[in-house]
């Protein structure tokens, strides 16, 4: 059997995709379990500088796999949702707080967990046929895998909430109209989009990026002055890198900088 996720390296970039197309990548346990480890390896890997998050077939993500859920429902209701905890939660987490720049390739339909886990990407490159929707409430559910900070962050509460109570989807060119997504490309294009844009990010100062991830978060949540001690801490940790030397000397010298994320 294939792997329901494949890591392959390019350069700097890891790709990481996830892999039942023919159920348009619905999360079973073996998914979710095989993606948490390739992101778990990844981000732990100093070589690798970016990465992608791909869905293969013609579609991202859907969600839940709803063929396993309803078994673990008429087994036993009482411990179906300890996939939030054990999985969802978990995954997001790492795509949040991954210490360098994670490009989400949506190829297609990103619905439910899936949209969650393209949210809580730091960049999204959506095809022009892509689909986005909550769908938790059609089933009597409410949000997981971030969506309800990730959406608000983005969107503001007003629509966050419209788009979890009403479950109702959009399209490319509404996310990219929302700033939920930087480009739309062509179906056949949107993985290359990805990967172009990974490779720039590998090549820059990555220690700043994750620096800039951190801010980012305590800034969505914090008081103004705890964003500006947080922000000060950052500066002093990449004040001493070689990455900032190495940018100022070339800025004197009149040349491009060549980053090495030390």
């Amino acid at each position: 059997m294939d792997s329901p996720v494949t890591l392959e390296r390019d350069g700097a970039v890891a790709v990481v995709t996830l892999n039942r197309p023919e159920r348009r990548n619905a999360l079973t346990v073996e998914l979710k379990e095989a993606l948490h480890q390739a992101l778990a390896e990844v981000a732990a890997d100093p070589d690798v500088r970016a990465v992608v998050l791909a869905g293969s077939g013609k579609s991202f993500c859907v969600g839940q796999d709803l063929g396993e859920h309803v078994k673990s429902l008429r087994g036993d209701s009482a411990t179906s949702f300890d996939t939030v905890e054990k999985h969802y939660n978990p995954i997001v987490t790492l795509l949040a707080t991954m210490p360098k720049p994670v490009v989400c390739a949506i190829n297609g339909g990103a619905v439910g967990a899936g949209l969650g886990f393209a949210m809580a990407c730091d960049l999204r490159i959506a095809a022009e046929g892509a689909t986005f929707a909550t769908a938790f409430s059609a089933i009597g559910l409410t949000a997981d895998s971030g969506l309800s900070a990730t959406l608000t962050h983005s969107l503001g509460a007003a629509r966050a909430t419209e788009l979890l109570l009403l479950g109702e989807s959009f399209d490319a060119a509404q996310a990219l109209a929302s700033g939920l997504v930087r480009s739309v490309v062509p179906a056949d294009e949107v993985l290359g989009a990805a990967l172009t844009l990974a490779r720039k990010l590998a090549a820059g100062p990555t220690l700043a990026y994750a620096e800039i991830k951190k801010a980012v978060a305590i800034g969505a949540v914090s008081s103004l002055d705890t964003v500006l001690a947080a922000e000060a801490a950052g500066q002093a940790r990449l004040g001493v890198t070689r990455d900032h030397r190495e940018a100022v000397e070339a800025f004197l010298e009149k040349r491009a900088p060549a980053f090495e994320g030390r």
